[in-house]
């Protein structure tokens, strides 16, 4: 397990990782043993679609803590160093243009565990992150996406 793949993220997203284990641990995994207890109180269990609902959400909550502690385990927190605003990088906040519409967007760049593009949160992993990292303000970038490629612009770093 010394292979296992490191996770880059925040302090914040560590905790919130933290908190959801510590949900799913004390409070889910005794729903579903409950949920397993009352559904085997129905009887016949090979024709019993409560409990066979029952031990799939057990499989998946399970699932959900083993990837959770890994996750946890390995994780790289990104510390905010204020001594290079710079340069694109993990833990960064960039602002860029859209070449030629105009459209300006901000994305703050941190470890796929706690990517979320609705809240500006986009991976290190995703195209458009991995085209701006080492980059600089005011250069123009070529992006390749499943959509085909784009150019932008960026704006600031913060």
């Amino acid at each position: 397990m010394a292979n296992e793949k490191q996770f880059p993220m925040t302090a914040a997203g560590k905790q919130k990782l933290e908190d959801e284990l510590d949900f799913l641990k004390t409070v889910k995994r005794k729903e579903v043993v409950e949920r397993i207890k009352v559904a085997r109180s129905f009887g016949d269990l090979s024709e019993n679609s409560e409990y066979d609902s029952a031990k799939e959400d057990q499989a998946f909550v399970e699932g959900r803590i083993a990837q959770l502690e890994s996750m946890i385990r390995n994780a790289v927190i990104i510390t905010d160093d204020e001594t290079n605003k710079d340069i694109v990088r993990l833990g960064t906040t960039v602002t860029f243009v859209e070449i030629p519409s105009g459209d300006e967007e901000s994305y703050t760049i941190v470890g796929s565990a706690e990517a979320d593009p609705l809240e500006g949160r986009i991976s290190n992993d995703s195209p458009i992150a991995k085209s701006m990292i080492g980059r600089t303000i005011g250069e123009n970038v070529k992006v390749l996406t499943p959509g085909g490629e784009m150019e932008i612009k960026i704006v600031s770093i913060s």
